[in-house]
């Protein structure tokens, strides 16, 4: 007789994206796009990306500025 050995199966999780990994990944574009590192034929994908992606870090971003100043017109 053999005896099955069960491991336990992990529990597949979605990865979370944060606003702060799509900056990160739009800091990355930029730094490699300031080194050269692509064609000019890949800069007009890689800048509509580039930019799609910028667009919704700043529409998601916390609104911390105007907050700042509405507290500051209120006092």
């Amino acid at each position: 007789m053999t005896e099955e050995t069960q491991t336990p199966v992990e529990e597949t999780q979605t990865p979370n994206i944060q606003l702060q990994d799509l900056s990160v990944a739009v800091q990355a574009i930029d730094m490699a796009s300031a080194k050269g590192a692509y064609t000019g034929t890949d800069m007009e994908l890689v800048g509509r990306v580039r930019n799609t992606i910028a667009a919704f870090v700043q529409a998601n971003a916390p609104q911390q500025k105007e907050s700042t100043e509405e507290e500051a017109s209120e006092e």
